[in-house]
């Protein structure tokens, strides 16, 4: 007997479309709510085996929510849920984050940030178009230096594999201080939470890609901003909320050698309907920006809706989901 369907709660386009049956493998059938009239929405809601959402506080009223308390699972297409109402969900209903379905795209985006800000591009291309010619001030290598990881999952991972091809070493941070998910993929080092301060004075090279959680925001505070080296370059690809904005500004304007590369910041048009800083990050030659693009490459919404799809059949066959969300990985 086949499971019931997998429900999307928002609009998939053909490409997703295709994946998230491909990944199915034929043990349910795909549903779309957005194709349904609105007579037939409470009946799917019912019906669901899975669920599959972006964000359950714009696509399900609360009385829908109700609806969905049989499913064996609602999985989400993003790898953040700081800001999707999970605690609104019927209890005991398990939920699952897509952690890591954007890993490849964002690890590449951490090597242009850090090769740009050991490069100098962004500083020598102003340079020049002010007519100076900086030949012979040095730049740095990457190869050699530590790249330091907080948050050692999927982004995580496949951010080590492209500075390990750089020639860097991989210190990393993750909850239990152990590599137990692929202990064939070589690391020099892995700590727990507590053990932040000895990752960040080793750092050349610091990538924040961890989950925003009540235990992580606003970790990268002054204190541990200045266990940092002086040169040393961070990236921030997760949330700015995990870093203090203001004690990041002064330490840019203290130590021009430290280096910025933004991904992500502290209000943005998805999670709070603007961009916004309080700081004037953008004035500063040691930042680079980027709009929280880092997972935006064509075609990869699919490969993500796919890697969610894939969770949800395990959950339609029996087997457990990967990825759960716990108490520790919400905000509220």
């Amino acid at each position: 007997m086949r499971a019931g369907p997998l429900l999307a709660t928002y609009g998939l386009d053909a490409s997703e479309r295709t994946a998230a049956v491909d990944a199915l493998g034929g043990i349910a059938e795909l549903v779309c709510l957005t194709d349904l009239p609105g007579t037939e929405r409470a009946d799917a809601l019912r019906r669901a085996g899975a669920l599959l959402s972006r964000n359950i506080g714009q696509e399900l009223t609360p009385d829908e929510l109700s609806l969905i308390r049989h499913a064996r699972l609602i999985q989400f297409v993003t790898a953040g849920v700081d800001h999707i109402p999970v605690h609104l969900l019927p209890p005991g209903l398990p939920a699952a984050a897509n952690r890591g379905a954007y890993a490849e795209p964002m690890a590449e985006h951490a090597v242009a940030m850090a090769l740009a800000a050991a490069k100098r591009l962004f500083v020598e291309h102003a340079a020049l178009a002010r007519g100076a010619f900086n030949q012979f001030t040095p730049n740095r290598m990457l190869s050699g230096g530590v790249c330091g990881i907080l948050g050692f999952g999927g982004i995580g991972r496949a951010t080590a594999r492209l500075m390990r091809g750089l020639g860097m070493r991989i210190h990393a941070i993750n909850r239990r201080g152990a590599d137990d998910e692929r202990p064939g993929e070589p690391i020099d080092w892995i700590g727990r939470p507590a053990q932040l301060a000895t990752l960040l004075a080793a750092a050349d090279l610091l990538v924040i890609c961890t989950p925003l959680t009540r235990a992580t925001a606003g970790l990268i505070d002054a204190r541990a901003l200045e266990c940092m080296k002086q040169d040393a370059i961070l990236i921030n690809l997760a949330r700015g909320e995990i870093i203090d904005e203001a004690a990041l500004y002064a330490h840019l304007k203290a130590h021009p050698s430290f280096t910025a590369c933004l991904d992500a910041w502290w209000v943005e048009p998805i999670r709070h309907g603007a961009f916004r800083m309080d700081q004037p990050f953008l004035d500063l030659p040691n930042v680079i920006g980027s709009p929280h693009n880092s997972a935006s490459v064509g075609g990869w919404r699919a490969v993500a809706v796919r890697r969610a799809a894939e969770n949800c059949r395990r959950a339609l066959a029996g087997e457990p989901p990967w990825h759960l969300i716990t108490a520790d990985d919400q905000m509220t």
